[in-house]
């Protein structure tokens, strides 16, 4: 009995979106350990706050440039 062609495009669909959904979740699987691997070895150094005296050379930078320039 030979396939007519209904049966044949619904074969092609169906392949298709397996090879599609195979490769998408391969692909967010690698992602995934990915992550993991960039969050266990590249560790962020530690935050810190703006000092008081960062802040007044950047306040009298400021003010200076906008003297100089207007």
């Amino acid at each position: 009995m030979q396939p007519t062609l209904l049966d044949q495009g619904l074969v092609l669909m169906l392949v298709g979106m397996g090879t599609v959904f195979v490769f998408l979740t391969l692909l967010v699987a690698g992602m995934s350990l990915m992550a993991l691997v960039v969050n266990r070895f590249m560790t962020t150094p530690p935050e810190r706050g703006v000092t008081d005296e960062e802040v007044a050379a950047i306040t009298v930078a400021l003010a200076r440039h906008r003297q100089s320039h207007s």
